[in-house]
């Protein structure tokens, strides 16, 4: 999922990432709460109407930005007060403003609320976590349902360019359980089964790739994916490199989000249809004529060079962001669109 965290990416167009094939977009609860606030999205007729996206969007819960923000923050069981970033304004995220928020903002799938320490906290302070998370998914769930008509919505079903399997949009928004625990296995297991048996649309695992090691992310996933539904989504969240990716789908994983590709776009560093990372603003580029990448699936890296890209990153000019963006978000989308067809 390209991460648009406003609403909105940084360097690319809505259209531009519809031509690379993208099905679903995430926004972030948290800053869009902050600003333009739900009610004003609300009353546009929702985030699609809102950004002009009519593909599938998943909203995250706020609760990592919110954690974040540790210096501006105070815990306790019913949520979180804490500081605006922007003006200091005094809010407070929990539960049912989580849900509310969402429900409001108009998302496909919704996440539940819920707390994400770091993943080498002490085990005292990841056992409070989990139990809170656990407390939260249960007020969370209660507050989706109440708000739920009875019967299942519509669906609307949206189809890849190819024309292949379709996603599926629903009126009433899926909700997905987070699965927290750090790095011990009795907590992540604890999480999981009691997600589980609370009943969720979909399970997320939360609170990795923050600091540990990959063998140590693997290990998670290696006991947390057998414990989850067959035929239910499960997503691990904040992961975004292609060999990380492609490493967890073997281990069971659906769904990923990450501003990794964007990011590393921005600062200079180009991945390659053949699985290769150049350095653009390396002096080697500076006269290198070539097509950025010949296979890319991005026509702005069939057209212009590499001395191109690399003298508009070192001008500062946006185009070179853009072309940069386009060909890094192109690769991810279509070494997961090849990995989703092996599987197929």
């Amino acid at each position: 999922m390209p991460v648009g965290t406003a609403g909105a990416m940084k360097g690319i167009t809505l259209e531009d990432l519809e031509t690379l094939g993208a099905q679903i977009m995430l926004c972030n609860t948290y800053h869009l709460h902050i600003r333009p606030g739900e009610d004003v999205v609300a009353e546009a007729g929702g985030l699609h109407k809102f950004i002009g996206w009519d593909k599938p969007i998943l909203t995250d819960s706020g609760g990592f930005q919110v954690f974040s923000l540790e210096a501006l923050r105070k815990v306790t069981d019913e949520g979180v007060s804490f500081a605006s970033h922007l003006d200091g304004t005094p809010l407070f995220l929990g539960p049912e403003e989580a849900m509310t928020i969402q429900r409001k903002l108009g998302a496909d799938i919704i996440m539940c609320f819920d707390q994400c320490p770091p993943s080498k906290a002490p085990r005292g302070e990841i056992e409070t976590a989990v139990d809170r998370t656990l407390k939260w998914a249960k007020e969370c769930k209660k507050v989706h349902e109440q708000a739920c008509h009875p019967e299942r919505s519509r669906r609307v079903d949206t189809r890849e360019r190819d024309g292949s399997t379709p996603l599926t949009m629903t009126r009433s928004p899926l909700l997905f359980g987070i699965i927290q625990g750090g790095l011990h296995r009795d907590l992540r297991k604890k999480c999981a089964e009691e997600l589980i048996a609370i009943g969720f649309d979909g399970y997320a695992i939360g609170g990795l790739a923050v600091g540990e090691s990959e063998e140590e992310m693997y290990g998670v996933l290696d006991d947390v994916c057998p414990l989850l539904p067959k035929g239910k989504p499960r997503y691990l969240m904040g992961v975004g490199r292609i060999e990380q990716m492609e490493t967890a789908v073997a281990k069971g994983i659906d769904m990923f989000d990450c501003v990794l590709p964007m990011r590393e776009a921005r600062h200079g560093t180009i991945y390659g249809s053949d699985g290769s990372k150049i350095r653009i603003l390396n002096a080697q580029y500076i006269h290198d004529h070539s097509p950025i990448d010949a296979d890319s699936p991005s026509p702005l890296s069939r057209r212009h060079s590499k001395s191109y890209l690399n003298h508009l990153l070192r001008s500062g000019e946006r185009l070179g962001e853009t072309i940069a963006c386009m060909q890094n978000m192109g690769i991810t989308l279509e070494r997961i669109r090849s990995l989703r067809k092996r599987l197929e």
